[in-house]
């Protein structure tokens, strides 16, 4: 492929996700805000906005089999974790941004054991097995993520476990 259009794909690509998301973000606004229609507008061209970006991204090549996305996966999580958030995080708390460095924080600690996740789930589709993982609790708080169960609190942000969402 081209440069120019490589670069044109890749922030498309990252204009559609970022947009996927905003519009996901301000459903759960407007339906808490009693406009049931308008959220289910924001879902809806949401997910048109998914369907560019993967569009987007299968033209790039970057579709590949499960083991290999699992890689992609547990490279990204662990650059998360190992350099960007933790930078990210002395940054807000240099500057004196309080929830610039919770969200930091939070993240930080989600991506730890996303990435744990990930490798588990590799080797399992490495042995040609699915994971056996059980039910996954994600905290709307602070996107904790458990296994299993919710814990009666969360431990990154002490939220209790009815802020748990199921998977």
């Amino acid at each position: 492929m081209k440069k120019m259009t490589e670069k044109n794909l890749g922030d498309a690509f990252a204009g559609e996700s970022q947009a996927h998301m905003r519009y996901q973000i301000f459903a759960d606004v407007a339906e808490k805000a009693g406009y049931k229609n308008v959220a289910r507008l924001f879902r809806a061209i949401s997910y048109a906005e998914q369907v560019h970006a993967t569009n987007h991204y299968r033209a790039l090549g970057l579709i590949k089999d499960t083991e290999n996305n699992l890689q992609v996966a547990i490279d990204g999580e662990t650059y998360e974790v190992e350099e960007m958030y933790p930078v990210f995080n002395e940054v807000a708390k240099f500057q004196g941004e309080k929830s610039a460095e919770q969200s930091t924080h939070y993240a930080l600690e989600a991506e730890k054991i996303h990435a744990e996740l990930y490798k588990k789930a590799k080797e399992s589709v490495k042995g040609k097995k699915d994971i056996d993982i059980g039910d996954i609790y994600i905290c709307t708080v602070c996107g904790y993520t458990a296994v299993g169960k919710a814990p009666e609190k969360c431990p990154v942000c002490g939220a209790p476990a009815s802020a748990f969402k199921k998977f």
